[in-house]
């Protein structure tokens, strides 16, 4: 049988063997190992890795704030709410802010103890929007809101546009690409080699950067009677990371 099969590798006579030893012909040029040029080549291959960060403007305030009230009746304090949140959403509505959505809407009992004894004094209730606006427009807006009625800020949050995000990953990632570039060409030259090619690229991460926090406990009308509040947002960070192969 071995012979045989030597034999028909070797020399096939008919046409089921001609097709068969051609095919394991393209086997072998895939198994077989590369050249001598190829393997080095594989081989002397230096990978690194370079960070970009691209700073940019936080100029969108992303708001959460309503209105929250107590009173001796479920349908008192239920009403007031309505009231005040309707002349709210109302007038944020005027200033066309972005993306406005309820994201709570709250009625609860309100108790008192004595002498262990729980006892229902009245009720709370609560009506919160999310909404997004211009940063170097938003404290006057907040101000305006909580003269019509809006009596609590739970918290505010700076971002940028998603152009300005999106535009922003694209330049980190022309950062990173630059200083893996940088870092290989000091190593390569420092050892007095030659930088070659890039034989393959990675991107690990292009990240989309988490807003900036600012927390606000209750607005006091009082304080806001003669000026407008300052909101400052500040900056934003996108980092990004690339890894490159570079045969040398």
């Amino acid at each position: 049988m071995s012979k045989n099969t030597l034999f028909f590798l070797s020399a096939p006579t008919h046409k089921l063997g001609k097709t068969i030893y051609t095919t394991l012909l393209i086997c072998l040029m895939f198994v077989l190992p590369a050249s001598a040029e190829e393997k080095a080549r594989i081989l002397r291959t230096l990978t690194v890795t370079g960070n970009g960060v691209e700073r940019i403007p936080t100029s969108l305030s992303q708001v959460s704030l309503g209105v929250q009230i107590q009173g001796k009746t479920a349908q008192e304090v239920q009403q007031e709410v309505a009231r005040r949140s309707s002349a709210v959403v109302d007038f944020l509505k005027s200033r066309n802010v972005e993306k406005l959505q309820t994201t709570g809407v709250r009625l609860n009992p309100v108790y008192s103890y004595t002498n262990n004894v729980q006892k229902i004094t009245g009720y709370g209730a609560s009506n919160i929007v999310n909404f997004r606006f211009p940063t170097d427009q938003v404290g006057s807006l907040l101000d305006e809101t909580v003269k019509i009625g809006a009596t609590r800020i739970n918290g505010i949050s700076f971002i940028a546009t998603d152009t300005a995000i999106s535009n922003a990953q694209k330049q980190a990632l022309k950062k990173a690409t630059q200083d893996a570039k940088d870092q290989a060409d000091a190593v390569l030259s420092s050892l007095g080699l030659e930088f070659k090619e890039i034989v393959s690229i990675q991107i690990n991460n292009a990240s989309t950067p988490s807003p900036i926090m600012l927390q606000r406990a209750e607005y006091a009308r009082g304080n806001v009677a003669d000026a407008s509040t300052p909101i400052v947002g500040g900056e934003q960070e996108v980092r990004a990371s690339v890894t490159l192969g570079i045969s040398y």
